[in-house]
């Protein structure tokens, strides 16, 4: 059946709401005076249960959530299932949240291969189907996929942002990619190339794949550094991220080394390849980082590492999935707040499609969550980052990428 989280969790970290008054109260499944029904699958196990981080701490953020009252005076009960990243068991496990559970609407289900099984079947069904983590440029779009809306800064911009920086400040790079064999992996390629332009693609001396149930990587990195290339895109899942980062140190092999911001965590992905041979790897951020010591004084990390020790001590609070969970948790509250009394499916969705200019509080300030009925995709704008040993460092300034 899977790992089941029921929790109820109030958001508290000052994002509880009131009802708005004189609103009247209208429900679809899943709601009710006193309860939120919401629902996701998230790999718990499997070759990506790295990423199970990010439903942990979602629950945990829940559970304190309704220790504070909830939303509006409801309970959150969170009700989250392993899928193991496989997109069968990510079918059976949403196909129990909506028609036995009957959750109000799903959020934070994890993965392209996971989240295009069940893409249509949500949408036939009208169940809200929202803040999916991850970026393909497929979520957003609202003419044909209306009930669907993703979280990630799109995958092809952020391919598109790669390229440039390349073209920028290495124009004869020799460039190599390693891509998963999945809409995840050719998503971030179509954008690289798209933005490296027809001149530019020539720069692309070599190209390599893996599947997600390869043990390794690293024939491929072997191959990827005969090519004779001296720039490396790095398009991969959190644990070959970190087989790749190693191997790429181990063999010799000094690339510039571009890291797909999924897989860009320093706890998750950066400790165990190894720090020091994680040393000049170049990413992007939309989300505060929890190892810059420059958000020291800042509320909003303050409040997270607070709420990391007191409720989930045994995981790591450097851990960028710990953030990017609470970030999700924080949008989910906002769009709660929106939809006050009216607890509809179409009225969740409509709320959805309708965030404006909201700055999540642990959110990059200047990077806000942005929806409108015909354009779906929540941040536009990213900051490239370079790791220094210890922490990641931005450069340059904020950029806007479609």
């Amino acid at each position: 059946m899977g790992i089941q989280r029921r929790t109820v969790v109030a958001g508290g970290l000052a994002l509880a709401a009131l009802p708005v008054a004189g609103q009247p109260k209208q429900y679809g499944p899943g709601a009710s005076d006193t309860e939120i029904k919401i629902g996701n699958t998230i790999p718990y196990s499997g070759p990506a249960s790295a990423y199970g981080t990010i439903g942990k701490v979602e629950s945990a953020f829940f559970k304190v959530l309704n220790e504070q009252g909830g939303v509006g005076g409801r309970k959150i009960n969170f009700i989250s299932l392993d899928d193991g990243y496989s997109p069968p068991k990510a079918v059976e496990m949403i196909r129990r949240l909506v028609e036995q559970d009957e959750v109000l609407f799903t959020v934070s289900t994890l993965g392209t291969p996971s989240n295009s099984a069940i893409h249509k079947y949500m949408n036939q069904k009208k169940v809200p189907h929202l803040f999916l983590a991850t970026g393909a440029s497929k979520w957003n779009d609202p003419k044909n996929f209306p009930w669907t809306i993703g979280f990630n800064p799109n995958y092809e911009s952020e391919g598109r942002l790669y390229a440039q920086d390349i073209l920028r400040t290495k124009p004869n790079a020799r460039i190599a990619v390693l891509y998963q064999n999945d809409d995840y992996g050719k998503d971030y390629l179509k954008g690289f190339m798209e933005g490296l332009g027809e001149k530019g693609k020539g720069l692309v001396v070599k190209t390599a794949t893996y599947e997600v149930t390869d043990p390794t990587v690293d024939s491929q990195i072997v191959t990827l550094q005969s090519s004779g290339a001296d720039t490396f895109f790095n398009i991969t899942t959190p644990k070959f991220a970190a087989q790749a980062i190693r191997k790429v140190a181990d063999i010799g092999w000094k690339p510039v080394h571009y890291l797909n911001q999924v897989s860009a965590s320093v706890g998750s992905v950066l400790k165990p390849a190894g720090l020091d041979k994680s040393v000049g790897l170049v990413s992007m951020q939309y989300i505060k980082d929890p190892t810059d010591t420059k958000w020291a004084s800042d509320k909003a990390m303050q409040d997270y590492f607070a709420f990391m020790k007191k409720n989930l001590p045994e995981l790591d609070p450097m851990d960028g999935n710990c953030t990017y969970a609470m970030a999700v948790a924080q949008l989910t509250v906002q769009l709660l707040k929106q939809c006050g009394n009216n607890l509809t499916r179409d009225n969740v969705m409509k709320q959805a499609a309708n965030i404006k200019g909201f700055q999540i509080p642990i959110a990059l300030p200047g990077v806000v969550a942005d929806t409108g009925p015909n354009d779906y995709a929540m941040f536009q704008t990213m900051q490239l980052v370079k790791f220094d040993g210890k922490t990641w460092q931005g450069f340059g300034e904020p950029v806007a990428v479609r």
